[in-house]
């Protein structure tokens, strides 16, 4: 008689499983990238095949799947996903891994009760599952580390997600930005020469820059407030604003760590991103082609010279 053991185990599996592929479907909006977005399409249809796979063993090995499994797989995919937008980006994807990491030693016990149990069909279906949770575990390991070195991660956070890390980053914020360091930040910013002033005051009342979007007016302010800080001695600050800018995308063609990288076409465009060693230069390089040409191709080849970066960072000789 088949182990009683080995059948409750194969349970247990199929139900998380059913919570996996509700994850991996939801995770598709997320995607930053039609190829990232075709591989977690792929994983969900990938999870729902070995859902099937499972229940036949179950039913070979004379048990009987769990009717209200998938039921509350999903459930619990629900309500993992409505939680997790409360919290921080690499909060969520811990909560992945640590799923992808319980259904890896699943299937590693599965095999071994199959093998004791001297039953091949579970031992083969076992080493599917392992080698299926293997490859996501590594994934989800190296969009983690994208993520510790400043993303852009395969997955963009949500914006309650982005609200959240936020938040963590406040809480945490170094001692460096003390009451003086903050006094200083607000002494640069009163003290301000009448450049900022005067270009805020064009754009609300010259009626030569009166058409001019929102968003150009705020690329400006920008810009101009980095300037003024740095020539203040706040590079801190400058720093910071010089990031913002970086993330959103709103440099200069010539302030990008790629020379004349407006005029580069996608192969020379993805050829020089492949000669980047610096993730927050290819981060760069990914906001500013966002916000202004998106080609797909260049995207994701940024995305794949970011992932071999990341891959190298929690590689361990």
């Amino acid at each position: 008689m088949t182990s009683s053991t080995l059948l409750a185990q194969l349970r247990a599996v199929l139900q998380l499983t059913n919570t996996e592929i509700q994850i991996a479907e939801t995770r598709v909006v997320q995607a930053r990238t039609d190829a990232v977005r075709a591989e977690l399409t792929q994983n969900a249809s990938n999870g729902r095949a070995r859902a099937d796979a499972i229940e036949s063993t179950l039913r070979d090995l004379g048990g009987l799947p769990d009717v209200v499994g998938p039921l509350v797989g999903r459930t619990l995919a629900l309500f993992k996903t409505l939680a997790e937008q409360a919290q921080p980006f690499d909060e969520a994807l811990l909560g992945d891994l640590a799923l992808e990491q319980q259904l890896l030693g699943r299937s590693k016990y599965v095999k071994a009760l199959a093998t004791a149990a001297k039953e091949p069909a579970a031992v083969a279906l076992a080493d599917r599952l392992i080698r299926a949770h293997t490859a996501t575990v590594e994934w989800l390991e190296t969009v983690l580390a994208e993520d510790a070195r400043g993303g852009p991660a395969a997955l963009r956070r949500t914006p309650l997600q982005a609200a959240a890390g936020g938040a963590v980053k406040i809480v945490n914020a170094p001692a460096a930005w003390s009451a003086r360091g903050l006094d200083r930040a607000l002494d640069a910013a009163s003290s301000t020469p009448n450049r900022l002033g005067e270009l805020l005051g064009r754009g609300a009342h010259a009626s030569d820059i009166a058409a001019r979007t929102l968003a150009a007016s705020r690329d400006a302010a920008l810009e101009a407030a980095e300037d003024v800080t740095r020539e203040e001695g706040v590079d801190g600050v400058a720093d910071a604003i010089h990031s913002a800018r970086a993330a959103g995308g709103i440099l200069d063609a010539d302030e990008l760590p790629i020379e004349d990288y407006d005029t580069l076409n996608v192969s020379e465009s993805v050829a020089a991103i492949k000669d980047l060693t610096d993730s927050s230069d290819i981060r760069t390089i990914v906001a500013f082609e966002e916000a202004h040409k998106n080609r797909h191709g260049v995207i994701s080849a940024a995305q794949t010279r970011l992932a071999s970066i990341a891959q190298d960072v929690i590689s361990v000789d």
